[in-house]
């Protein structure tokens, strides 16, 4: 099945710019809505970061460890770096006995436009804290120690990294067809669209059982910190708190977007194919007007949807709105 027009950008009176997608709206028995193919094979990217968390839950090594929902939700987390995010996993690796050295996510400069400014002006570089994933790698780092495994949990055959493979599959439904190395070095599984909607269908709906309990407590972490899952400035955090706890939402690199509703059990799963954040963010909104988590006139709407493009002046130029066909 071919992608399907999802979002496109309007200027003068004509259509300028069109991006393409597909995306799921899931509930535990299969695919409720569908646009372009359900079957599309993709990488989730970082979009399904609480599906990595799961054996940090499930295996008894978040509660050996004290962790706490602040915790969980920076384990989920594709964070900005700023000084809240980077201290809260250093004092959490601090706390086991390990440092910003341990990791294996490596460093960049944080999005977060103070702590990007206080590294600029200094001396100081940026380390492992600052990156988007050192939450992640934080609760690797917390299960390779249950799990007594060797440094290198970023490694594919490492135990980590076998028991995210085998959460991924089991929550997913699929036998992945194989795995890339993610930006910060993890391996990321590959999986259909559908699977990755049918994944954000069972943590919305999870059971009573181990996997499920860790489920409803990774989505209950981030529905409870926003802040620390993205942070601000960003779709994640401003979606989720303008849905007020009432849904969890994550974003992954090259246009892919999940959301668990648990109100209604149901999960989404998107991906815009030219790998755009702007259209991504732009859809998952759409997508949380169209199931009634959101109002067309909430703010939070016409930033990402339906919002005026002004130039340098401030002058509106144009427009980005949903395609025909598409929820708008």
């Amino acid at each position: 099945m071919p992608s399907a027009e999802m979002i496109e950008l309007w200027r003068g009176g004509r259509r300028e710019s069109l991006h393409l997608g597909h995306a799921v709206i899931c509930d535990r028995s299969g695919v409720v809505e569908a646009w372009g193919n359900p079957g599309a094979i993709i990488y989730p990217r970082s979009s399904c970061k609480m599906v990595q968390a799961l054996p940090l839950v499930e295996s008894g090594a978040a509660d050996a460890a004290g962790l706490t929902t602040r915790h969980l939700a920076l384990a989920c987390a594709s964070h900005n770096g700023a000084r809240m995010h980077a201290d809260a996993v250093g004092d959490w690796l601090a706390a086991q006995g390990m440092d910003e050295s341990d990791l294996r996510c490596g460093s960049h400069m944080p999005r977060d436009p103070a702590e990007n400014r206080r590294l600029t002006c200094s001396d100081e570089s940026p380390c492992q804290l600052h990156n988007n994933c050192s939450g992640k790698h934080a609760g690797f780092l917390t299960l390779n120690r249950h799990l007594n495994g060797g440094p290198e949990y970023v490694e594919p055959a490492h135990p980590v990294q076998r028991a995210v493979k085998a959460a991924f599959e089991e929550v997913t439904g699929e036998d992945s067809p194989g795995f890339g190395i993610d930006g910060c070095s993890a391996p990321n599984y590959a999986c259909t669209l559908e699977g990755l909607g049918m994944a954000m269908a069972r943590f919305a709906a999870p059971g009573t059982d181990i996997r499920g309990k860790a489920m409803s407590r990774l989505v209950d972490a981030m529905r409870a910190h926003p802040e620390l899952v993205a942070g601000e400035g960003r779709a994640c955090t401003a979606l989720m708190r303008a849905m007020g706890g009432r849904a969890a939402v994550k974003t992954g690199a090259e246009g892919v977007f999940v959301a668990i509703l648990p109100e209604q059990g149901l999960g989404i799963a998107l991906k815009i194919v030219d790998g755009a954040s702007r259209a991504s963010e732009a859809a998952i909104t759409a997508l949380l007007v169209h199931l009634g988590l959101l109002t067309r006139d909430d703010p939070v709407v016409r930033t990402y949807l339906n919002a005026p493009i002004r130039n340098w002046r401030g002058t509106v130029t144009g427009e980005m709105r949903g395609a025909a066909g598409f929820p708008a």
